[in-house]
């Protein structure tokens, strides 16, 4: 259930392939042990001319985390920092990587298995 969408300036695509990143922000995901393995969708969008970051074009990653309702804040900040941490490690020269979790309602989520 949890997805995870990952902004980057291209170049990051220069730096690893976008198949590790991927990886990468899913394993550390796992690592936390609030998901089930198998729930856990990671995208990534690349941007190459439509960004800017501080007023100038300076590469970038920023994941987006929506996950379900009913973490704590600590479980959440415990995710954020291990995805950064792995992030880091990953792009130890960018000089921009963050994340942000917000919270899916139970009441109005809906998928196609739902219905």
């Amino acid at each position: 259930m949890p997805h995870f969408v990952i902004d980057c300036s291209k170049n990051i695509l220069d730096l690893n392939s976008p198949e590790n990143t991927l990886l990468t922000v899913h394993n550390a995901a796992v690592e936390t042990k609030l998901f089930d393995e198998a729930d856990i969708k990671v995208r990534l969008n690349p941007f190459a001319d439509n960004y800017m970051v501080g007023g100038k074009k300076t590469d970038f990653i920023h994941v987006f985390a929506n996950i379900m309702e009913g973490r704590t804040i600590e479980q959440k900040a415990e995710l954020s920092k291990n995805i950064v941490t792995e992030l880091k490690k990953l792009f130890p020269n960018i000089p921009f990587i963050a994340i942000n979790i917000r919270d899916f309602e139970k009441a109005t989520y809906c998928n196609k298995s739902m219905v």
